[in-house]
């Protein structure tokens, strides 16, 4: 009677359980993808309009008329222009983008990513 001294490899089990692993993480890295880079997008127009804001020329509304403007020419669907407050305070005007993206995965489950730091001061020219 021989027994096994050594017992090589990974049983189907082992590997069924890994490759649903990895495709539960892959098929989340798909679904959240778009909104990552939509993010990168936001932030990108949010800091361009916050460092070309002119405080003795442009008003609130102007700022708003930008955004609005390079959110529709960037196709920008996962925030509003309505949803960005632009408001003053202490005679700054600020620049609040901050936003959650809400992504089903499967059935009632659902991801959510958070992006709260798109809050920028207008006309600061470094963008904070």
């Amino acid at each position: 009677m021989k027994l096994r001294h050594k017992q090589s490899g990974m049983s189907f089990l082992g590997m069924l359980t890994v490759a649903i692993m990895v495709g539960f993480f892959v098929m989340c890295g798909l679904k959240m993808g778009p909104s990552y880079f939509e993010y990168l997008t936001v932030k990108d127009v949010v800091t361009r309009v916050a460092s070309e804001h002119n405080s003795d020329v442009d008003t609130i509304a102007d700022i708003r008329r930008k955004l609005d403007n390079l959110f529709n020419t960037n196709q920008i669907y996962g925030l509003k222009p309505s949803e960005v407050d632009v408001f003053r305070k202490d005679g700054k005007t600020w620049i609040d983008a901050n936003y959650e993206a809400r992504i089903p995965l499967f059935g009632k489950i659902d991801a959510v990513i958070r992006f709260d730091d798109l809050e920028l001061q207008a006309g600061a020219g470094d963008g904070s």
